[in-house]
């Protein structure tokens, strides 16, 4: 009788995230993540905010980040993600930036958030012209756009739902139909913004009808955070996971 697994779970290496506190989606991140990988999430406290620039602003504030990371820390994660992209473009790229300096200060970790892994996946795929998917409002899909711009993206296209509340329980048709007509334009690469939008099953089929990568920000959160300590994401037929890892950097590096 094999009894290999008295011995006890082999070493798990760990990766914190960071979430809003409407969060719903915890199973579709375990999704991307290879089996010698644990996830260790925490949310960020309720507000009564509904889905907004406002809800964006108040869960990225950086005393909010910083006592959520803390609390991370005693499980000792090798990385931090903010899983969030729209509480991670609201400031634009500087804002990104000093919430993962804030992140790393208070983990003494390296840190990324859903937008910074964004704009790492586009340089990966070599993508300069984007097609977007969102279930936000106008005004917060435009920040988006903005966001991207400032990055040196073409936004090409897009589609949203003006949801306020309830992201999660948005079906697959209704991200293919939005895929479809955001597309329409001369894309690079598709992107799915929002944590709380299920998109694993929806990514194979899509890139195969549109023939272009598709990109949704579950998968560029996980892609990222695990490269930066050297893991690789599992997806099947997904060409950002296809595509090859990059050298991953240190997990230390600009850790003081």
């Amino acid at each position: 009788m094999d009894v290999s697994f008295l011995g006890g779970p082999g070493p798990q290496r760990g990766v914190g995230v960071v979430a809003p506190f409407d969060f719903a989606l915890d199973r579709e991140l375990w999704r991307w993540v290879p089996d010698e990988v644990s996830l260790r999430l925490t949310r960020t406290p309720y507000v009564p905010v509904e889905v907004s620039l406002d809800l964006a602003r108040l869960v990225s504030e950086h005393e909010t980040l910083t006592d959520a990371v803390r609390a991370l820390s005693a499980s000792e994660p090798e990385v931090v993600a903010y899983a969030c992209t729209s509480g991670s473009f609201v400031g634009g790229l500087a804002g990104e930036r000093a919430m993962c300096a804030a992140m790393t200060r208070a983990g003494e970790v390296a840190a990324v958030t859903t937008s910074g892994a964004l704009l790492e996946a586009l340089a990966e795929l070599g993508a300069h012209r984007v097609a977007l998917v969102t279930p936000y409002t106008e005004s917060v899909t435009r920040a988006l756009e903005d966001y991207l711009r400032e990055a040196g993206a073409a936004v090409t296209g897009r589609a949203f739902l003006g949801l306020t509340r309830h992201i999660w329980k948005v079906p697959y048709r209704d991200v293919v139909d939005m895929a479809r007509r955001a597309a329409r334009g001369a894309a690079d690469a598709l992107f799915i913004s929002c944590t709380n939008l299920a998109t694993y099953d929806a990514i194979p089929q899509l890139e195969a009808e549109l023939r272009m990568p598709v990109l949704s920000a579950n998968q560029v959160t996980m892609w990222a955070a695990l490269r930066m300590i050297g893991a690789e994401a599992v997806g099947p037929y997904q060409a950002l996971l296809m595509n090859g890892a990059a050298s991953a950097p240190d997990p230390q590096e600009g850790v003081t």
